[in-house]
């Protein structure tokens, strides 16, 4: 939105230094420079300032509205995000978070934003993405991307293409729900093979202040694996089942559970993040206007002054002459 409205002020910047009539530009450098000056060719500078002050104004206007959007997005996020940490931290309790564990499948779940205009959120998770893939690869390793968002397909898309096994946007398009995110992690689980997925999202904890976070689910197999090996995990066999399901079958609900409630609090946590980035991108953005403004201000006063002044100078000059 930003950019287009600049690209506006710069088509409307451009025309008054545009002559509708060719004939009158050619008559206007022919003319002698007394004329020149009674048709306001020596106010062009002054013109052109008080033109770029206008359009610095409409952008500044632009940047405090979207600052304001951002504010209220963020509040409606915010809670949100807090309630939904309460889902996932059972599950790390009893499963853990286990970012060590060596595995042969790997599948790197990036959570960006559709919109810029937000800082570098989108390029740390990127980063951090790329140091994970290349972290888990190898001649007996496999490492594939998941991406959420429009920015990091778009970065991760001109070196990695190959790597990306599926791609979601637009998923905040709509205010985003459980039931929403748990089909995303139902469609992800169905088309993607795994031994662990490791989701990269920014941590939101304040407007100024979010930080870039890995969070690890392992697959139904290596986590009785670990829990047989007496590992981290080995807590697992103190509880009993109860039902005619098998240790297997509860480690798969678990893991699809576990899944589906990391993954509504990462997007929710990015989210905030993105907004809280947002406002503080867009109140640079209009405190920097300011400070343009200012500048562009100062010149057009002494401009203006330099135009009084040399008219007052040929004015007194001519008088004298007559004078004299």
């Amino acid at each position: 939105m930003a950019m287009a409205a600049l690209r506006r002020e710069g088509r409307r910047f451009a025309t008054p230094l545009m002559s509708a009539n060719p004939a009158n530009t050619l008559r206007s450098s022919l003319l002698p420079s007394e004329e020149q000056a009674i048709l306001g060719v020596r106010s062009i500078s002054t013109q052109v300032v008080r033109n770029r002050m206008k359009s610095v104004k409409n952008i500044q206007k632009i940047t405090k509205a979207m600052k304001m959007v951002a504010a209220s997005k963020l509040r409606a996020i915010q809670t949100r995000a807090e309630n939904s940490r309460g889902l996932w931290q059972p599950f790390t309790a009893l499963l853990g978070d286990l970012p060590s564990v060596d595995v042969k499948k790997t599948v790197v779940v990036t959570v960006s934003s559709d919109k810029g205009l937000c800082g570098g959120i989108n390029s740390t998770s990127v980063k951090i993405s790329r140091a994970l893939h290349k972290l888990n690869s190898g001649p007996e390793k496999e490492a594939k991307y998941v991406v959420l968002g429009e920015k990091a397909k778009a970065q991760l898309v001109r070196d990695s293409k190959k790597h990306i096994e599926l791609s979601m946007t637009e998923l905040q398009k709509n205010p985003l729900n459980y039931t929403q995110v748990s089909v995303l992690a139902d469609d992800i689980l169905k088309n993607v093979e795994f031994d662990a997925l490791r989701l990269v999202f920014n941590k939101f904890h304040s407007v100024i202040s979010f930080m870039p976070t890995t969070a690890t689910v392992l697959s139904p197999e290596v986590v009785e694996r670990e829990a047989e090996s007496g590992g981290k995990l080995g807590d697992l066999d103190l509880y009993e089942i109860e039902g005619a399901e098998t240790k297997g079958e509860v480690l798969q609900n678990l893991t699809e559970f576990q899944f589906s409630c990391v993954l509504f609090n990462a997007v929710l946590e990015n989210a905030c993040s993105e907004q809280g980035a947002r406002m503080s991108a867009m109140d640079s953005s209009s405190r920097n206007a300011g400070e343009m403004l200012d500048r562009l201000t100062l010149a057009y006063n002494r401009t203006r002054q330099a135009s009084i002044t040399t008219e007052l100078i040929e004015i007194i000059s001519g008088a004298s002459a007559l004078t004299g």
